[in-house]
């Protein structure tokens, strides 16, 4: 009898433990999401950011600036800024200012 009764409660007991161990997975968060305190570092300019997303260097050279692809002499939406030079990890407006990537992206 006594048998009986220990077997029951550890059949309980891995069931607790099972249950519990559930219950946390579901609490966990999927740690190659962005947090969600992410704050990008953006140049301003009259209440308009100016962020520089990529560059894509080579025989044309190509800058993505606020999501929108622009070369030498294209005017950024909105600001009235002119691209006056393209380089391999910054961009340089008509006013003088450089856009610069971050030097994560730009090392490897």
């Amino acid at each position: 009898m006594l048998p009986n009764k220990i077997n029951s409660m550890a059949y309980a007991s891995c069931l607790m433990m099972l249950l519990m161990s559930v219950a946390n997975a579901q609490t966990l968060r999927d740690p190659t999401l962005p947090g969600q305190g992410f704050i990008a570092v953006m140049a301003k300019t009259d209440n308009q950011s100016l962020v520089l997303n990529s560059i894509v260097s080579g025989q044309h050279s190509y800058a993505v600036i606020n999501n929108i692809i622009l070369s030498v002499g294209d005017t950024v939406s909105g600001s009235g800024l002119r691209v006056s030079k393209i380089n391999k990890d910054y961009v340089t407006l008509s006013d003088g200012r450089k856009l610069q990537l971050f030097q994560s992206i730009t090392e490897r």
